[in-house]
């Protein structure tokens, strides 16, 4: 192998844009605490925390849905800081580590996903926005404002964490929170009884199917994908940060802000406003703006900018995956974020809002699943010897994992739970789904990992000294990256070592490898399968 130890010039050069999307981020590519907060915070922002704590508010009462909401930042604090660790330990996207748990092929679905979830997203940002100028300035049609809202929200993404999203977002974010600050006390100046919202009753019984904190919590859990956008960020986190980072910038305090403080404020807002119990983000947005005039319409672009960046990010990066495992196509990051705005103008032309609430539903139970299945894999490898670093690889796993058909079919009852269970089925499925899929992996965890995992031989990272520090050259794109990901062609007479972005790409290259598992299966002299 061409071995040296200090980084590829042009991977580094890309990487400004691309932030190793196809492959594991090097430690020398890891970014500060501060950095990595400043990017992760732009989701600290939206509309969607504000009406949403305000609505249940007014369905359940103030004390329910504040135990709810806390009990949810308790949920998400923990899940945060599991998944923030070992994304920063693994330098692995959610999409590399699904392959682990999916297959090369399975693991797909989890991009598309991700893809999608993040461009729906944006949708609802972008058309709330370009509303509220419309409104305000009355100038131009309202599609020339859908337009131009994508097109400002665009370079925010473009530079990657480390080179612009952090510094964009540090300079953003106090815009964020003195906005807020401001409308909620102009809103409430001339209010009497200041904590008046606090003894809210709920509006009435209704058929919640489940206690009203409880109801509370469930419906945070239909952000479930922030789960997955964490190892999208997180990857990016120093080992030695691990620590801070989970507890900090995707952990407690993070949601804390995020569902509890913007949820606050929101009530605030909606109940000085006496529309508590018709909050809506049109709702919200037009009395921001009564209130602060023209620094209300600057509030909803900070807004609406801080949160896209966010979701365009994470839509952009696995965009560019879907495109390399469905298409055999190399899309740069810098392209897929083009697209992402182009889709979601798009989208926004048509009837938009009627199916994206249904498709929202539809994916937050497939997420779940993921959740479920990631976690019990945590959990249950911790003492095995992939505990550290899990298989990833693509020559080193199978197409499609047992566990795939599962997450499918878990998925799937989930979704007919929440169509045809009434009441029940729309407050359980995703919790049930969650549990459902933890408890089926478990089963066939052991058995999974005998199966997914392929037996080969020669193993890079058994020829480097330090797997981290060690960059190796791939005979197929030239270019150097850290041994860890690295393995060795079957195709190549001399066994070529080949980077993780090439080896996905190329369907011979896996075959090569199955057949090479398929002939040390047939002999028996050849040592016990390794799992990890």
């Amino acid at each position: 192998m061409d071995v040296t130890y200090s980084d590829d010039p042009t991977v580094v050069k890309r990487s400004a844009a691309e932030d190793y999307t196809n492959h594991v981020v090097p430690l020398t590519w890891r970014s500060s605490t501060r950095s990595l907060s400043m990017a992760w915070y732009s989701l600290l922002s939206g509309m969607f925390y504000l009406v949403t704590a305000a609505t249940l508010t007014a369905t359940v009462g103030a004390v329910d849905a504040l135990i709810g909401i806390v009990l949810a930042c308790a949920i998400y604090g923990v899940l945060g800081f599991v998944f923030s660790k070992f994304a920063a330990r693994t330098g692995l996207t959610a999409f590399l580590f699904s392959q682990r748990l999916f297959g090369t092929r399975g693991a797909v679905i989890a991009s598309i996903i991700l893809a999608a979830t993040g461009i729906y997203y944006a949708v609802f940002e972008i058309s709330v926005a370009a509303e509220a100028f419309h409104a305000y300035f009355g100038w131009f049609d309202l599609w020339l404002w859908y337009a131009l809202v994508i097109v400002l929200n665009l370079p925010l993404v473009m530079g990657g964490v480390r080179k612009w999203m952090d510094k964009g977002n540090r300079v953003l974010l106090p815009v964020y929170v003195i906005g807020l600050l401001v409308a909620v006390l102009v809103a409430n100046a001339g209010n009497r009884d200041a904590f008046g919202w606090i003894r809210q009753a709920p509006a009435g019984p209704g058929n919640l199917a489940a206690p009203g904190w409880l109801y509370v919590c469930f419906v945070y859990l239909g952000i479930l994908v922030f789960v997955l956008f964490t190892m999208d960020f997180a990857r990016m986190g120093r080992p030695q940060d691990v620590r801070v980072n989970g507890l900090v910038t995707f952990g407690p305090l993070f949601y804390v802000l995020t569902l509890l403080g913007n949820g606050l404020a929101g009530i605030l807002i909606a109940y000085s406003g006496k529309f508590l119990g018709a909050a809506s983000e049109a709702t919200v947005l037009t009395t921001i703006v009564a209130l602060l005039g023209g620094w209300g319409i600057l509030f909803i672009w900070v807004n609406q900018a801080r949160v896209n960046a966010g979701n365009l990010y994470v839509a952009s990066i696995n965009l560019v995956v879907c495109f390399r495992k469905l298409f055999r196509i190399r899309l740069s990051r810098i392209g897929a974020t083009l697209l992402c705005g182009a889709v979601a103008y798009l989208m926004i032309l048509t009837d938009v809002p009627s199916y994206l609430l249904l498709a929202l539903a539809w994916q937050g139970v497939f997420v779940a699943g993921w959740i479920g299945i990631a976690l019990v894999h945590i959990a249950m490898s911790r003492k095995s010897p992939g505990a550290t670093l899990p298989e990833f690889r693509p020559g080193r796993l199978a197409s499609v994992a047992a566990s795939t058909w599962l997450w499918v079919a878990v998925s799937v009852l989930g979704i007919l739970f929440n169509q045809y269970g009434g009441a029940i089925g729309r407050t359980w499925s995703t919790p049930a789904t969650l549990l459902v899929a933890a408890g089926a992996y478990a089963v066939i965890y052991r058995r999974q990992s005998r199966t997914v995992v392929l037996r080969r031989q020669h193993d890079p990272r058994d020829e480097v000294a330090d797997i981290w520090a060690a960059r190796v050259k791939c005979h197929v794109c030239a270019e150097s990256y850290a041994a860890v990901e690295m393995d060795r062609d079957p195709r190549s007479t001399e066994l070529k070592a080949i980077c993780a972005s090439c080896a996905g790409l190329s369907r011979e290259f896996h075959r090569a490898c199955v057949a090479e598992h398929e002939s040390r299966q047939r002999d028996p002299a050849a040592g016990k399968r390794v799992t990890t």
